[in-house]
């Protein structure tokens, strides 16, 4: 057994906050370039020529990309030979916490949906675990504005509604709700499981780097096609028209039922906050 110290979880949490908060990851700041470099609209040019001189300040000075620091959505994946002699959950939280103060973050969550009261430091996360294998422990932090978050959805679909279903449904919601959610986007889509597991998949999909290869060819056909046709819309950077209206499509699956086809599409926008650690 290996064991953890609290202080290292709250120190990796600071960090990854902070560069979550501060840092386009690589594989998105690299397709807004290529996608200013073939974009149509003078206007749309032009807005995707200040987003990528706005990551580079905000990288530069350590500032917050955009205002909306969002809440934070911790995957955890803990090793079984990890001996914890402290509440996990606690660090964590103690980690954001610090950070956000740090930063002079904005404080978005609030202490229940009725009461809508501030909690003033941006906590609680909302944190998924997973034991792995190993004695290190895996987190991606993602703090997640409610502009894209609240344009996402989830449907669940017949069988026989099969790929074309899934295509209608990805490019309608886009259609009706992308200008809202500041493109150009990166969207994730869950498909399987069941009507909270499709909504995690979709969550998680967003994690995945822009460029990473598929397992399966089907669902990367399926990405491609996605973000061909919803670039088609012309709903442009920002809204204000173009032919970039989505970065990427990053989609994740796993089994479900034999009368059940549940897709869940978690949009974000160009920002796209992530950040990796091991401990």
């Amino acid at each position: 057994m290996r064991q953890i110290n609290k202080e290292d979880v709250i120190l990796k949490i600071q960090e990854l906050v902070h560069q979550a908060c501060c840092e386009v990851d690589s594989s998105t700041i690299k397709q807004i370039i290529t996608s200013k470099d073939y974009e149509e609209s003078p206007i749309g040019k032009q807005i995707l020529e200040e987003i990528i001189k706005n990551d580079e300040i905000a990288c530069q000075t350590k500032r917050p990309i955009c205002q909306d620091t969002g809440i934070v959505v911790c995957f955890v994946k803990v090793g079984r030979e990890c001996y914890l002699p402290f509440d996990l959950t606690a660090a964590i939280n103690e980690g954001i916490r610090i950070a956000y103060k740090e930063g002079y973050y904005r404080n978005s969550v609030v202490n229940d949906p009725i009461e809508r009261r501030n909690t003033f430091d941006n906590t609680p996360a909302i944190i998924y675990y997973e034991l792995i294998d190993g004695d290190q422990i895996q987190i991606t932090l993602a703090p997640k504005g409610a502009g894209s978050e609240n344009m996402s959805t989830l449907k669940m679909l017949t069988p026989a509604e099969g790929i074309d279903g899934i295509k209608k449904f990805v490019i309608d919601t886009i259609n009706e709700k992308g200008a809202k959610a500041c493109p150009p986007l990166v969207i994730g889509v869950g498909i399987g499981g069941g009507f909270e597991k499709c909504a995690l998949l979709a969550k998680e999909a967003l994690m995945d780097e822009l460029d990473a290869p598929y397992e399966n060819s089907v669902y990367e056909k399926l990405a491609n096609e996605l973000k061909d046709e919803i670039n088609k819309l012309g709903i442009g950077p920002m809204g204000l028209g173009g032919s970039n209206t989505c970065l990427g499509v990053r989609i994740k699956s796993y089994p479900c039922h034999i009368a059940s086809l549940p897709v869940a599409i978690n949009i974000q926008c160009h920002v796209n906050r992530h950040a990796k650690g091991v401990i």
